[in-house]
């Protein structure tokens, strides 16, 4: 019950999977202000973390993003149809030749992947040497647990043997806890699987904004102009974000 009145109106009843629900969730963007400042400081943080010389990048799974407005001729691209995206395409066959790619990023993506496995392979063969791969994605502490299992709509299960994921439906099949299962609880795992490619940043994030902010499925908890005051509390919580965090930003660089 409480779910159903906090839902955004816009969104309310709406299958994840329909593409109009994504561009609802466009404005839904646009329009709260406390969560189009995540996003942007999340941009931000991602544009800053790519090299300067990077000139051919790829977004996947843009959806309702605006990362455009941070990465000048950036390849914008989502797995459905949408009318202001580049390339229509799935992450396991990427379109493009060996090698011709600067550098890849990803903003709540990687935990909705069917089969990651063969995505970083298509990732490894599409990216050039010293090239980038850059995510924002949910990770696991105490927190971040009660949050996602509490009160978002998406699977978190951080016990789960394997890295695969029902692909019946492709935005609505998730595991929230999955990036933290590949770098963090099976790392040794990763490197071995894809020695090409170096986990050179990972950075925990956010344990309260995005919360907050609603989300694009709820409504904001919080007026936008505050967002600078939560932003410095959270920055307080640094020395500790291994139990606050609700996300982490990943920076990986492939080095063969």
């Amino acid at each position: 019950m409480i779910k159903s009145l906090l839902s955004h109106p816009l969104t309310k009843g709406l299958s994840v999977d329909d593409p109009s629900t994504t561009v609802l969730r466009k404005q839904i963007i646009q329009e709260k202000a406390f969560l189009k400042k995540v996003y942007e400081e999340w941009y931000v943080a991602l544009a800053n973390s790519l090299e300067a010389s990077s000139s051919r990048i790829l977004e996947i799974g843009s959806g309702a993003g605006f990362l455009r407005e941070y990465i000048l001729d950036l390849i914008t691209a989502d797995i459905i149809l949408l009318p202001w995206l580049s390339l229509v395409l799935d992450g396991g066959r990427l379109p493009f030749q060996d090698e011709t790619l600067d550098a890849l990023v990803m903003v709540n993506v990687l935990h909705h992947m069917p089969d990651v496995e063969v995505f970083f392979g298509e990732a490894t063969r599409s990216i050039k040497t010293n090239g980038q791969l850059a995510m924002i994605e949910p990770w696991v502490t105490p927190w971040s647990k009660l949050i996602y299992t509490k009160m978002h709509h998406e699977p978190f299960d951080p016990f789960v043997l394997d890295w695969f994921l029902d692909s019946s439906e492709p935005l609505s099949s998730a595991n929230g806890a999955l990036p933290w299962i590949i770098f963090e609880r099976d790392r040794k795992k990763f490197i071995r699987m894809f020695p090409e490619w170096e986990i050179t940043h990972l950075q925990l994030l956010t344990p309260f904004n995005y919360l907050l902010s609603g989300g694009v499925s709820l409504r904001s908890f919080m007026p936008g102009w505050s967002h600078k005051f939560w932003s410095r509390f959270e920055a307080l919580l640094d020395p500790c974000m291994d139990k606050w965090a609700m996300f982490a930003k990943i920076i990986l660089t492939k080095r063969i």
